[in-house]
Parts: C-alpha cells; structure tokens; sequence
C-alpha cells in the first residue's frame, strides 16, 4: 500500500509539473500572438503614415502662408520639427487627429499655432495644474492671450473667462481645463454649449490623451467622460497628444473618445541627447545624498536639474538635505498650496533655485529648456513614467543626464501602491527589468517597450552600458533559486510569511532562526542575491502576496506559477550579473562600501531610519513669510506681483525652498544643564535680504540680520540673542524667523 500511495504522490508531482509547463506555454503563445499583433499594427501604421504624410506636408494650404508667418513672427522659429507641419494641417482641415511624439519633441506648438490661426478659441485639456501654469506663462511672454481655470480661481476671473468664451470680439484663443472642470462643472459645459452654438469652438486638444486608458499608464477616470464630447460637439476636431502609448493603448483611446478613423502620427522616441544612466542605491539615505551632492557639484554646478521622489514626505526630506549642503533646492508636491507651488515654479524658470525635488506632481510638458539632469531619487511605477519624466532634460538639445537610483526594497514600495491598476504590476516589472539589465543598450529596452525597431549602434555611447563596457558573467543560479523556495516552504509550513527583506536574511543565514534553512546559507554578497530574487520574481518563478493592514499594505513573496519547474528540476535558470567596469555607477554591481551597508538587510529599514532622524526637521514658525516672498515674477495676467504664499492659513510644514547659511557663535544657556552644546556650531538662517536665495554664500553676522521668534518647548534649549529675544531650539530643528524662509540647527 506504501508503495501505491508513493507512486501517487510522485504522479500528482508530474501532474503538476505538466500542468504548470502546459500553462507556461499557452502564456508563451499568447505572448507570441500580442506580439505579432503589435508588428502588424506597427507595419501597417507605417504605411498609412508614409502615404499620409505624403498628403499632409503639403504647403499648399490656404492657411500655409499665414502658418509660416506667425511661425516667425510670434515664436520666433525657422523651421519646424518633424510632424509637426502635418499634424497642423490636419487639425486646421478640422479633422481629428492623434500626435505621439518624444517629451520636448515640439507637441504643444502643433495647437498654439493653429489657435492663432483659427477663429474662436481653442479648449485644452490637461492634468495637471503646473502643465497649464508653465504653458499659459509661455504663451503670456509671446503675447498670445491665453488663461487656465482651476480650483483656485477666484469668481472675477471665471466670470471674465466665461464671458469671452462666447464674445466675438473678445482676443481669448487658448483656454486650459482640467478633465475634472469639464466632468464636474454643469455650469462651464453649459457655457461651451453657448461658445459652440456661437461658432467660436476651434478645436478640442487633449493632452496626455493615454490617461483616457485603464491600459494606459496614467489612467484618470474623469478623462473617460471627455468620449461624450464628441456627440456633444461634433463638427470640433479633436487632436490627442502623447509622449508615451503602446498600440493597445491608441486603440482603447480611439474608442473612448469617438475617433476611430482619426489620423496618427508617430515621431520617433529617441532623444538623442539624453544620456540614460542606473546607479545602485544606498539603503542609507545620507549615502545616496552625498552621492547626488558630488554628482551635482562635480556635473551640473549651478545648472537647472529636477529631483524625482517617491512620496510628498521624501521630497521635503530631499529638500532640507540640498539646502543644508549649499545648494539652491526648492520643494513641490500637492500638499503645499497652489501659491507655494507656483512660486517655486517660477523662481525655477527664473534660475533663482537651480533644483526642484518634486512628486509626479511637478508634472508632464513642463517646458524649460535648458533643463541638464533628471534624478530619480526612487523608482519610477513604469516605463511610460520614466521616459516622460526623464524626458524633462535637454529640450534644447544639448547633452542632459537622466538618472535613476535604484534600489530593491524600492520595488516594493512601488508595489503596494500600484497592486489594483489594471496594469500596475506588469509595468512596474518592465521598468524592474530595465534596471537590473546588466549589458542591453538602454536604449534599445525601451524602443522594444515602446514597439520600435532599434539598432543598438545607433545609441552613440548615450547610455550607461554603451559607453562603459563591462564583462557579464553568465551564470548558473538554479541551487540557489531552488534554495529560495526551499525557505519559502519552511514559512508555509509554520504558517508564517516572509518579506523580500526577511528571506534575504534568512538567506545568508541571518534573522530569525524560525526563518532559517541551514541547508541554503550561502556567502553571496547581498547585492547579487537580490539581483537573483527580482529575477525570480520577473520570471515567475516567485510573486508577490499582498495583504492589508490598519496602516498599510504589506508585499509578502510567495512562490510563483512557475515555482514547481524549479522544484522537479524541469527548468534551470542563468542570469547575466555584471563583473569588473571602469566606474562603479550601475546596478546591480555595487561599490564595497554600499554592499557592506545592504548586507545589514533588516536592518536596512532601520539603518535608513536612523540616517533620517539625524537630518533637520522643517518647521515653520511664521506663517506670513515665504520662501520667495521678496521674489518677484510674472503673474498668469501679465502683472508683476509679491504673493504670499500661505495667507492666513496655519503654519505648513514640509515646505522647504530656500535659506542663506550662515555662521554663528550662539552659546549655551548656563541656566539648563540638559541643553545641547552649542560650540562652534552652524546656524543655517534665512533673513530679510535674501532676496536672491543664496544657499550658503553669505557670511554676515546672524545678530545683525536674523530675528529670533519664540518657540515654546518644555525642556528645550534656550539660545539668548543680541535683541535680549530668546527662542527653544531643539536638536536638529529647522527654524524659520520672520523675514526669512528657513534655518537649519546643525
């Protein structure tokens, strides 16, 4: 009987090998057959666009000769980019039209022009405030009349918006919305129902038309409601703008917004200025920040860049970090108010603050030329999203650097937030790939991603790989990918489950003994560990489990549909790890000194931890004072204006944008015994001069500028003043007085 149920268990084993490759295949040919999809979509779409082309480049219009006249006389451009003059002709013969062209490739001049040329007024879509802000600033500077209505405008302005909607005589050609004012706002559809009946409904533009898409990367449910319009307004063309849209992406847009026979134009990808580089990634936050200071003093010294962050609070963090060190950083995220937000916009554009550290917020078009680098402090949630962010950089095409740090553990913060998107996983893994890709042009990845036929030697050493050969080793991993399982087994047995973090510890035989296998204790060092778990979890031999808690959402790795390949010996698996290069910048190789600190594993979390609670805390102290408080720059109307940029609202904190560090030779209070040591330290002050946000220049006197604010604190440090006015200090705080923008307690 023994013997019966044996062969039992060694046949249901098969089974499931058989089943487990049986599945593996049907994904394989559904792979294929998306695949041959794609190439026939893509080669048929060539040929329509070489025949349309052919019928729309034409200079023959009776708009052509105005065309190139205002082309010249308000923009100030010779000549125009590719697809740009066809992409004109069609919106101007009132069809619709879908233009995808690279990030800083030219599409918002494909409907400025026209909406000069055209009667009425032209209505944008876009999804983001700072877009239209940077666009109508533009505009405003060629002297085209052109206005944006959000949340934040006031009642006079909507009215006189509204009313020059349907005035033939009034001068209004752009208007900028958001696809919630049209989804939400019965009163403004009313109003361009009056503007459409009077004949003065040019076009409908909708930039980043792929957030229409739940198969897109940035799907917004309110830019589903822009398919009624359409029926609503029929004789409007429409015209969709994109950086970034794969075929299944165009199709469910043509659906969604009615325009199934509307034209395409697809402009190549590739920006060939734009230098793309991965670098390892502490687990120690002060690592990677001295990183990032060396890169940008070494490279981009007083140069316009924007830093990428994962979330609000890691922008301010990043922030108070940059300005401690001297440089010129300003903070931009969606907590801070509408005028914060502007003003460290435009003292950007103006080149009084040399770095944005900003959230996705800071977002799509934003149209500075002279941008020289684009950092990822984190990882971005796809593909779409890096090239569109990183395509931010060298708009005047000189050579820009597009950066990314990347880190494990940063996958799986991603994870957790993009588990219930339609296509959140799958994307995230794409960009995991591209990271962990030890020799493939960069390139070259994402021309396959985006459906593009690519030559590698065409990539002219712009990329990390290109330019920096290094040996790949190819290498046998199965023993240690079955090892993984095998720790993975032992939790399910206990009922227990495990983070990334954990079996990476129980891995090298550290942790919690309960997590441990001695049988799969290995030496490896913890970078290329790593390396071998996201490639499990790419291939499927691995995946994530995601649970919920109070708090949080928790990325639990469980094995994959595949995982019983390993376990029979069905599959074996190899992977490229990166040997010896000239410089140690991309991953997953790692310098000696990072790899000793991502050995600490669980402790990774708490050693950044601890890396943080050391920095400078923001604290505003008075409300009324901003960071460019004395700056002035151009309003939305054309005026000149000194906002504030908290009004009467709370203190805020997590705003950080600008101080002037300067020394000082504060003593202790003898009267406090537990009061922090003051010799010879730095006090990191704004005061009421700084008009030109000098970080750290200055060496005037602190008695003779700064005005201290008291600051209640039960046992906090007392610091006396030259004024006889006192103020609580506590370890580490930043304190802002009242004329300046911050200070930093070293």
């Amino acid at each position: 009987m023994e013997d019966f149920e044996a062969e039992l268990r060694t046949v249901r084993q098969e089974l499931q090998t058989v089943e487990c490759q049986l599945e593996d295949l049907l994904q394989r040919q559904t792979d294929l057959l998306d695949r041959e999809t794609q190439l026939e979509a893509i080669i048929t779409q060539a040929n329509k666009t070489d025949s349309a082309d052919n019928k729309w480049e034409s200079n023959d219009f009776p708009w052509s000769g105005k065309l190139k006249e205002t082309l010249k006389s308000v923009f100030k451009i010779g000549n125009l980019r590719p697809m740009q003059l066809q992409t004109m002709n069609v919106t101007m013969s009132g069809k619709d039209c879908i233009l995808i062209m690279p990030t800083g490739g030219g599409k918002s001049l494909c409907f400025h022009l026209p909406a000069l040329l055209s009667k009425g007024v032209t209505l944008v879509v876009s999804p983001l405030v700072s877009l239209m802000e940077d666009q109508v600033m533009s505009l405003q500077s060629y002297n085209v009349d052109a206005t944006m209505l959000n949340a934040a405008s006031d009642k006079n302005t909507v009215k006189q918006v509204q009313e020059a909607m349907v005035d033939h005589n009034a001068s209004l050609k752009l208007l900028y919305v958001t696809p919630e004012k049209l989804a939400k706002s019965k009163r403004f559809m009313a109003r361009l129902e009056k503007m459409y009946k009077a004949g003065r409904f040019a076009r409908l533009v909708i930039d980043e038309v792929h957030c229409c898409s739940q198969w897109g990367h940035d799907f917004r449910p309110d830019y589903k409601f822009l398919g009624i319009m359409k029926r609503q307004f029929p004789e409007v063309p429409i015209l969709g703008l994109t950086a970034t849209a794969t075929s299944t992406v165009l199709e469910d847009v043509k659906k969604i917004l009615n325009i199934e026979h509307s034209t395409l134009f697809r402009a190549s990808f590739n920006r060939p200025n734009l230098f793309y580089e991965v670098r390892a990634k502490s687990g120690v936050h002060k690592e990677v920040m001295d990183d990032i200071q060396k890169l940008i003093d070494t490279k981009f010294s007083k140069q316009s860049g924007i830093i990428y962050t994962f979330s609000k609070k890691e922008s301010g963090e990043v922030t108070v970090d940059l300005q401690s060190r001297g440089i010129k950083a300003g903070c931009y995220h969606a907590d801070l108010s509408a005028q914060e937000r502007s003003r460290v916009h435009r003292a950007w554009i103006a080149n009084h603050v040399h770095v944005v550290v900003a959230t996705v917020a800071f977002g799509m078009g934003i149209d500075k030329p002279d941008v020289r680098f684009v950092i990822h402090h984190s990882l971005s949630k796809s593909m779409e999203n890096l090239y569109q962010e990183s395509g931010r950089a060298g708009r005047d095409e000189k050579r820009s650097h597009c950066i990314i740090y990347y880190r494990l553990q940063d996958v799986f913060r991603q994870s957790t937030m993009v588990m219930t998107e339609q296509t959140g996983l799958t994307n995230l893994y794409g960009i995991v790939a591209y990271c962990v890709d030890a020799k493939k042009c960069r390139r070259s990845v994402i021309a396959r991603y985006f459906g593009e036929v690519w030559d590698s030697s065409q990539c002219n050493r712009m990329c990390d790989h290109c330019d920096n050969q290094c040996e790949v080793e190819k290498k046998d991993v199965t023993k240690l990918c079955s090892s993984v399982l095998q720790i993975l087994d032992k939790a399910s047995a206990a009922d227990s489950k495990l983070t990334a973090s954990k079996v990476l510890d129980a891995w090298q035989g550290k942790g919690p003994p309960i997590n441990r296998v001695k049988e799969t204790e290995t030496g490896e060092d913890r970078s290329r560990l790593e390396v071998i778990l996201t490639h499990m979890l790419l291939k499927q031999y691995l995946r994530e489990d995601f649970h919920f808690t109070p708090y949080s959402t928790i990325s639990y790795i469980i094995p994959g549909r595949k995982a019983n390949l390993l376990c029979t010996g069905v599959d074996t698996v190899h992977i490229e790890l990166k040997g010896a290069r000239k410089s140690m910048q991309s991953v997953p190789s790692l310098n000696s000194k990072q790899s000793q600190n991502s050995s600490h594993s669980a402790n990774s979390e708490q050693s950044q931890s601890e890396g943080r609670s050391s920095k400078p805390e923001l604290v505003f102290v008075n409300k009324e004072k901003s960071a460019f408080t004395d700056m002035k720059f151009t309003s939305p109307n054309g005026s000149q204006d000194r906002q504030d940029a908290r009004g009467s609202g709370e203190p805020q904190t997590n705003k950080p944008s600008g101080c002037e560090r300067q020394k000082s030779g504060m003593k202790r209070s003898s009267s406090d015994k537990n009061s922090l040591k003051l010799k010879k330290k730095r006090v990191i002050v704004c005061d009421s001069d700084s008009d030109d946000l000098d970080f750290g220049n200055s060496s005037s006197s602190v008695e003779d500028k700064v005005k201290i604010v008291k600051r209640s604190s039960k046992g906090g440090d007392r610091v006396r003043k030259s004024d006889s006015t006192t103020t609580d200090l506590s370890q580490g705080a930043v304190v802002i007085d009242s004329d300046s923008d911050c200070g930093i307690v070293t």
